[in-house]
Formats: C-alpha cells, structure tokens, sequence
C-alpha cells in the first residue's frame, strides 16, 4: 500500500476534533432533532449511539480516499538465457550389461540423466541416441515433461548394432548449430568404442569446438567382460559373458579439445554424482525482475463512505430515532 497524497492524511485529526465541537454546541444531524426519545433505553440507546457515528465515519473514509490510497499488485518474472544441452545416450547391446545391479547400464543412465533435466527448468535440452548410427529423440526444448517420457522411451534396439560415438557427437553438434546462447554443452555417455559411423569422434569433437560447445564424456561400466542378457532361440533368454572394448583415450580427448571434462561411473551413484557435478559447473545467473502495478483504491473508500450515509439516513428515519 502506498499514498499518492500522504499529507492529507493529517486531516483525518480534524474529523475527532469537529465531532467534539459539534457536541459542545449542542449541535445534532437533522435526523436526531426529529427524534421523540433521545433518551431512549436500552438496545434502541446503543442502536442510536451507532447510527450517530456513522456520517462521521463516512467522513474519515472520504478524507482518506482524498490521500488517494494505491494497493500494489506485485508481478515478477525470471528473465534468464539459459544453457543449450544436449544429452548424447549410447544405446548400443551393451548397454543392457547387468553390472550396475540390479539395473542395466541403459536403466540407470535414463534415470540420472531425467533427474540431471529435472534441476535445470531454464534450459532448453535436447536427446540423442545413438548405436551404429545417431537419432534425434528429442530437439532442444523447455518442455521438459515432454523431454522426460522422450528420455524414457529411449530403448535398445532402436539402431542396429555398433558404437558411433562420431555419429552421435556430430549429431548433437548439429542440433546446436542454430543456437544463439552463449553457454553450449553435450553431455556424452557411453561404454564402448567407436567402431562405427562415417565420422571420427576427434572429428565431432573439432566440430564441437568450431561452434564453442563444451563436450562432457561419460565412460560407464565396468572393463573386460560383462554380463549381457541375451535372447537364445532354444534356450531362451540367458545372460552371458560378452568383452566390452572401451576408448577411454579418445572420449578423454574430446573432452580436453572443447573444455569438458572426462569422467568414469563404474556404478550408478557414481553417474549420479558425475552428472551433478555436472549441474554445478555448467551454470549461468538467473536474473529475476519483481515490479508493481499500482491500483487506486480511493474511489472503493468514497462508495463505502456514500454506503454509510446512505445506511444513516435510511435507520436515522425509521427504526433507529422512532418511539415504539
């Protein structure tokens, strides 16, 4: 609340002061003259008494609305650019591995990574996946309830089989290419090699950094061999021993050519802190802007002053200055 006119308030201390005058004169509102009983007893006194306040609080509402009283309405709003982002998912056989228990790799990589998008709502993140060849799932977006079925529709089997990490850099590299924030970041996760795909990951990378993209990579599981369901036409579905390789060299060099960093999870709270550590690093100030819009509550004042006028005369004139 605030008043457009503060020092008229002071003239609300001459309404008790004209009151009393008026009572020292032995002045009363036409409507008491007309009364037969001033001396009225009772309920009728105490109905009396009330009534004969009211001009004067009308008149205190009248001099208030004169100071023009504003109630504020407060509006705010979050002005913030954010950070492009895009989560870069190998869904290759492997990743169906059994050695984050009791989940496989693929499980607790979607988790981490819908709880990584549930801690940034000024960003816009986008999804590729990737096998032996790379797909967008999800372009960049703030709709991130929509990003989030996306993340867990992602399945294996939805590219034939291989690791193109190039494929899946490149792509994501070009999801950003029309973007016109200044902080850009792929999140890489995989665990294997490269052994597919018509771009070299060093190749996606010196894309990345051509376009000020920072590439954080993601080695997950364990090395050497790993249980690995598989579906077997006669004895049905069997976990075997499968030898995953793994290029830790290369994902370390993609990291350092665009500013990333290279990290290992071995188990699922490992990924889980990795791509909190993640959230951390890549953050930008988000500005909030809070203003008010000032609306003039004076006229309100003067109708619910017209009101106990209006309430005055009407009981003045019947009920309230009447003998039985």
């Amino acid at each position: 609340m605030r008043w457009e006119s503060p020092g008229l308030l002071a003239l609300v201390l001459l309404v008790p002061l004209l009151a009393l005058l008026v009572r020292r004169r032995g002045l009363k509102p036409a409507a008491v003259q007309w009364t037969r009983a001033p001396r009225a007893a009772g309920l009728r006194a105490a109905l009396v008494r009330a009534v004969s306040l009211l001009p004067w609080l009308a008149l205190t509402l009248a001099v208030v609305a004169l100071a023009r009283p504003q109630q504020g309405l407060r509006l705010s709003e979050t002005e913030s650019k954010g950070v492009d982002i895009v989560l870069v998912i190998d869904v290759s056989p492997s990743m169906s591995a059994q050695d984050f228990v009791p989940r496989n790799r693929l499980n607790v990589a979607k988790e981490t990574a819908r709880e990584f998008v549930r801690h940034r709502p000024h960003d816009r993140i986008g999804l590729v996946g990737f096998a032996a060849t790379a797909f967008t799932q999800c372009p960049l977006t703030l709709d991130h309830e929509a990003l989030d079925e996306l993340v867990e529709g992602l399945d294996l089997g939805m590219a034939e089989d291989g690791t193109a990490i190039g494929m899946g850099l490149a792509t994501a590299v070009a999801r950003l290419r029309e973007s016109r924030t200044p902080s850009k970041v792929i999140v890489l996760l995989t665990d294997g090699a490269n052994n597919r795909g018509q771009i070299d990951p060093l190749t996606g990378a010196d894309l990345a950094r051509a376009l000020g993209v920072r590439v954080y990579t993601v080695l997950v599981g364990r090395r050497g061999l790993v249980p690995v369901p598989q579906d077997d036409p006669q004895l049905g579905r069997r976990i075997v021993m499968m030898q995953v390789d793994v290029d830790e060299p290369t994902l370390q060099q993609i990291a350092q050519r665009t500013g990333g960093r290279f990290y290992r999870a071995t188990d699922a709270a490992a990924l889980g802190g990795i791509y909190a550590e993640i959230d951390r690093l890549e953050r930008v100030p988000v500005r909030s802007i809070t203003y008010r819009d000032y609306r003039d509550v004076g006229p309100l004042l003067l109708g619910a002053a017209a009101v106990l006028l209006a309430g005055y005369g009407l009981l003045s004139a019947t009920v309230a200055f009447r003998l039985p």
